[in-house]
């Protein structure tokens, strides 16, 4: 029996899967006798999965049983592995097994060795980190594609600045445009995506900008815009950390005397060696003390929020507070 199990943090594109999936399992006049969801609030999800993948399909098509949420490659009592050892090699060939999670299966499991020895995919869904600028350029191309919308290059840039690493969001904006283009198949340039597109005027790279400049005001209005379009505060400071590091790399780099850019790049954990150039222009008036300065600051607001401090007086005391240390107080 052909097993499936998918697992990350992009919800969305988990789901864009397992409807690939269904869609080319089973056949449309068959779905509702052979597709079968379990959610995880169900106590016997997983045997009563199982017992419903030993049934042959009816009619055309094959059989879909869908483990929602599973937990069997993170914990497995010792009667369900019982189980999934008993059936898996004798479950019909015609009946896929999709298992989901948001959690990263445990490689260690006797389960997860089970279930990885039978799958024909075993994939992650993570989402991209929101500093890593040109994958997150990469997946609004792929997805314009997939969508059917040109962009320009300067609409895709500026597409994959309001999006961010919200793939739901960039698909929802992706069909809007397409319908704002009705069949034209000229590229849609920035003045399009400024007018269609929601929260295109900042994000949180543009607030780690600001903060490294020094600009409180600046970074203080940024912040609001970002809370006001309903940022979550940790992606905020996921961001924030994850721009700092490379900044602090890039410039360790630099006074080391290092001038390979694919060095700096490597260091930095920098995809495209072609933006240190860009980097090095940014913290050329930072210092390495600066910047270490930065890291704890961002490293305890993040420890504060999660610890339930209050989220707007926190996030702007630090941005205060970041902004005084670039600004060399």
């Amino acid at each position: 029996m052909p097993i499936y199990i998918y697992w990350g943090e992009d919800d969305f594109a988990i789901e864009k899967a397992v409807t690939a999936l269904r869609d080319r399992i089973l056949d449309p006049s068959w779905t509702t006798f052979n597709y079968t969801a379990f959610p995880p609030e169900q106590s016997d999800a997983t045997i009563a999965g199982l017992n419903q993948a030993m049934t042959p399909p009816f009619g055309a098509g094959g059989r879909l049983v869908w483990l929602v949420n599973s937990t069997l490659c993170q914990h497995c009592p010792e009667n369900v592995l019982s189980e999934l050892t008993r059936t898996l090699p004798i479950i019909p060939e015609e009946s896929f097994l999709l298992l989901t999670s948001r959690t990263k299966p445990d490689e260690r499991l006797k389960s997860t060795k089970l279930l990885k020895k039978f799958a024909v995919e075993f994939r992650e869904f993570p989402l991209i980190p929101p500093w890593k600028t040109e994958l997150l350029l990469q997946s609004v191309q792929q997805a314009a594609q997939f969508v059917g919308v040109k962009l320009t290059p300067g609409a895709a840039q500026m597409l994959a600045e309001a999006v961010g690493n919200d793939t739901r969001l960039l698909y929802n904006e992706l069909e809007k445009i397409l319908l704002y283009a009705d069949g034209n198949n000229k590229p849609q340039d920035t003045d399009t995506v400024a007018q269609l597109v929601r929260n295109t005027s900042q994000n949180s790279l543009q607030l780690a900008a600001a903060i490294k400049t020094g600009d409180t005001a600046k970074a203080l209005a940024i912040l609001a815009d970002l809370i006001n379009a309903c940022e979550p505060s940790l992606r905020i400071v996921a961001t924030l950390i994850g721009q700092f590091r490379t900044w602090l790399w890039v410039k360790i780099m630099m006074e080391s005397g290092e001038k390979n850019p694919q060095a700096i790049a490597q260091a930095a954990e920098v995809s495209n060696p072609k933006r240190i150039y860009f980097l090095q222009q940014e913290v050329k008036y930072l210092s390495v003390e600066q910047l270490i300065a930065c890291l704890p600051l961002l490293l305890e607001l993040e420890v504060s929020l999660k610890q339930g401090a209050t989220e707007i007086l926190t996030l702007q005391t630090k941005v205060i507070e970041l902004c005084q240390v670039c600004q060399g107080k």
